[in-house]
């Protein structure tokens, strides 16, 4: 559904324009509808309301009384939002949200299936040269004989 990387800027309120290629998949099957939330990398996750529906009820039916689960469900749930997408195809990210991700001006959108992610762009910079420096030897085993 949603993949590739935009570079974007927000405005000084803290808005977000929407690429036409997401926007237009956004209106037409999700009404515009998003939920925000702050993701472990420090980035924010962007799913359309349906989509982050599933994930929030299999998050709440595990036991908060696991330390692991309850600050997973902690920074999940408690940072996510609601928000629409205005006229113009703008989404307000609150100040908490972009506070969490450290969110500026530059900002990368990130096309991720289901889910979009929104990165700093200075800190998505950091996290490719990251993951680009990893050798053979240091992936994962289920990517073992993945090929492109």
């Amino acid at each position: 559904m949603f993949q590739g990387a935009t570079q974007l800027s927000l405005d000084n309120k803290g808005r977000l324009a929407i690429p036409a290629r997401h926007r237009d998949i956004l209106l037409a099957h999700f009404a515009g509808q998003l939920v925000l939330t702050a993701d472990a990398d420090g980035c924010l996750l962007c799913y359309p309301q349906p989509e982050w529906q599933p994930i929030r009820d299999k998050l709440l039916k595990l036991s908060s009384l696991n330390p692991r689960i309850r600050a997973l469900q902690r920074r999940l749930i408690g940072y996510a939002e609601d928000v629409e997408m205005d006229a113009a195809g703008r989404v307000l990210i609150s100040p908490a949200l972009r506070s969490y991700a450290m969110l500026d001006k530059r900002v990368m959108l990130i096309g991720q299936g289901n889910k979009l992610e929104l990165w700093d762009e200075t800190k998505w910079t950091a996290q490719q040269e990251i993951a680009l420096s990893f050798s053979h030897g240091e992936l994962p085993p289920e990517l073992e004989g993945f090929t492109l």
